[in-house]
């Protein structure tokens, strides 16, 4: 039996940009009408037209030049903030941002869900702020909690390849995604790397430059490539000292 032909060309490229050829209208022509117009004028603009294609539970401040692909699968919370140049592209399974939750500029949260993985999402809670230059890429389902706070640079990476068969390209060997889970009241510093399949407890500090590659128990300060426990964060001891930051 023949393979079927996937598809190529322009209706490859439309079927990664919305859920059908009219919301991709619809989408593009409000992106083109108000989705450059700068200061608080165009924020009050879009607060009012992109409901037309996102689901709003109430105000939400969105900044000149943010990219929305599958609009129709974002729902933003109350008093949302997403900043210039930001990046928002969900696919079927969506993205979630909680109310007063800050994405700030050029962060990419990204659930690029073209193989039909069936947990591929990314929901981040109240109060937190996704960092500058963030990427979150979703695949296997990126849960983060309220009040998390990531400093720039940040990647979340739901995603790994499978590689354990030297006589075929890697391409052809498919992918894991187990996903990712960041509880409340995380603070992840500068340029960490989450893997794919980890969990970072409630109150846990995430050092900057860290690869965390296993699960970080809450409460607890880890560091460094692999990433492993520094300290225990304990009531009345200082989390942080002269010389040593984290941010």
């Amino acid at each position: 039996m023949a393979r079927p032909r996937p598809e190529s060309g322009l209706s490859l490229y439309l079927s990664r940009q919305a859920s059908s050829l009219p919301r991709y209208v619809l989408e593009q022509l409000l992106y083109a009408a108000v989705g450059w117009i700068p200061t608080v004028v165009g924020i009050g603009v879009r607060a009012l037209l992109y409901r037309l294609i996102l689901r709003m539970d109430g105000l939400a401040a969105i900044e000149s030049g943010v990219r929305l692909r599958f609009a129709d699968h974002i729902r933003l919370g109350k008093g949302v903030y997403l900043d210039h140049g930001a990046y928002l592209h969900a696919c079927p399974a969506g993205i979630e941002i909680g109310d007063r939750s800050f994405v700030m500029h050029n962060a990419v949260l990204h659930v690029y869900n073209f193989r039909d993985l069936p947990h591929a999402f990314i929901r981040i809670g109240r109060d937190s702020l996704i960092g500058e230059m963030n990427v979150l890429r979703g695949q296997g389902g990126i849960t983060v909690g309220d009040r998390v706070y990531t400093a720039p640079l940040v990647q979340m990476l739901a995603v790994n390849h499978v590689y354990d068969d030297p006589t075929r390209p890697m391409v052809e060997q498919g992918i894991t995604a187990e996903g990712i889970t960041v509880e409340d009241d995380v603070w992840i510093g500068a340029g960490a790397i989450i893997t794919d399949g980890v969990r970072i407890g409630r109150g846990a500090v995430v050092a900057a430059g860290a690869v965390v590659t296993a699960d970080v128990p809450p409460h607890t300060v880890v560091g460094g490539v692999p990433a492993r426990p520094l300290k225990q964060i304990e009531s009345g001891v200082p989390a942080v000292r002269r010389g040593q930051v984290h941010y």
